[in-house]
């Protein structure tokens, strides 16, 4: 949580620094619309069109500072930066200075990707604290070392429809795009449950976190952070889950009557990885009879699950 915690800080910080360039673009524009006409290139600009434009940006940044921890803020921010793009391009004309018009828009579209990337960022900060809140949240975290490259390890991790291979509880996993998925998994009673999750954050190599999105079957957040082991052996594979059970408390003690609890879910999923990542081996069996023994799998067949090349 210290970690979620830093880059919540963080991305406040941003937020105020953007909340401040607001302001004082604003004031610019509202109180020297002429100067700023002739600096983007466009000197026969409506001066009321840009006090317009400077007006919405004051009120962007007001509201920012007043509180920086809100994405919508910064999702309005998006939305101007898109109509002064849409502006910006009207301009390209004979009568106006080009050159400029395009440098002004690629320092509205860098902007454009900081406000996007800060109500990302806030946004998913927000659901952790929610879910960090909820008395009835269900908080797990395990630590495994594999003994495989942290890029091999995580390379595997991100690929989302390699999990039903070690996560006994899950049946499917669908990518429906670059951040967005969707998950069915096995329920106590031979029942399932289905939920959306979207990718909060992805550093190659080093963390990915996670939520799902609202209206799903179960409500759940998490982070898996790769590190490399001391003593060179391999990966520390650190999982964080946070999740609501649909009955609460009652649901967790049903759960872990039928053998569901979550704890032993990761603990046993995390084994499973282990076992995939260093001998190749997808164990077939997992009851206390052991009656079937688990099969060896093509090494190369595992790596290339991963995307990693020989």
């Amino acid at each position: 949580m210290e970690h979620d915690d830093r880059q919540r800080r963080g991305a406040e910080q941003l937020s105020l620094g953007l909340g401040y360039f607001s302001i004082g673009l604003g004031l610019a524009e509202l109180l020297a619309p002429r100067a700023v006409a002739r600096w983007i290139g466009m000197p026969s600009a409506s001066p009321a069109v840009l006090q317009a434009f400077g007006a919405r940006e004051l009120g962007a940044g007001i509201a920012i500072l007043i509180d920086p921890g809100r994405s919508a803020w910064l999702w309005s921010r998006v939305g101007g930066d898109a109509v002064d793009l849409s502006y910006l391009a009207s301009g390209l004309n004979d009568d106006n200075d080009n050159t400029r018009i395009g440098l002004a828009m690629a320092a509205v579209a860098g902007v454009t990707a900081l406000d996007a990337l800060c109500a990302q960022r806030l946004r998913g900060s927000a659901e952790t604290r929610r879910a960090s809140r909820d008395p009835q949240a269900i908080r797990v975290e395990r630590v495994a070392t594999i003994n495989r490259p942290v890029h091999e390890v995580y390379q595997f991790w991100r690929q989302f429809e390699n999990f039903p291979t070690f996560m006994r509880h899950l049946e499917s996993v669908e990518t429906l795009d670059d951040r967005r998925s969707r998950w069915r998994a096995k329920a106590p009673a031979g029942m399932t449950v289905e939920w959306d999750a979207e990718i909060l954050e992805d550093r190659e190599d080093e963390r990915i976190a996670w939520r799902s999105l609202p209206g799903s079957g179960i409500g759940n957040s998490g982070s898996v952070r790769f590190t490399p082991a001391p003593g060179a052996r391999g990966t520390e594979v650190r999982v964080q889950l946070q999740y609501s059970p649909p009955a609460g408390t009652l649901g967790r003690n049903i759960a872990w009557m039928f053998g569901e609890e979550p704890d032993l879910q990761i603990q046993d999923d995390l084994r499973r990885f282990k076992q995939i990542m260093e001998a190749g081996e997808v164990p077939l069996s997992d009851g206390p009879a052991l009656w079937r023994a688990a099969q060896p799998t093509d090494p190369q067949k595992i790596r290339s699950l991963a995307g990693v090349r020989s």
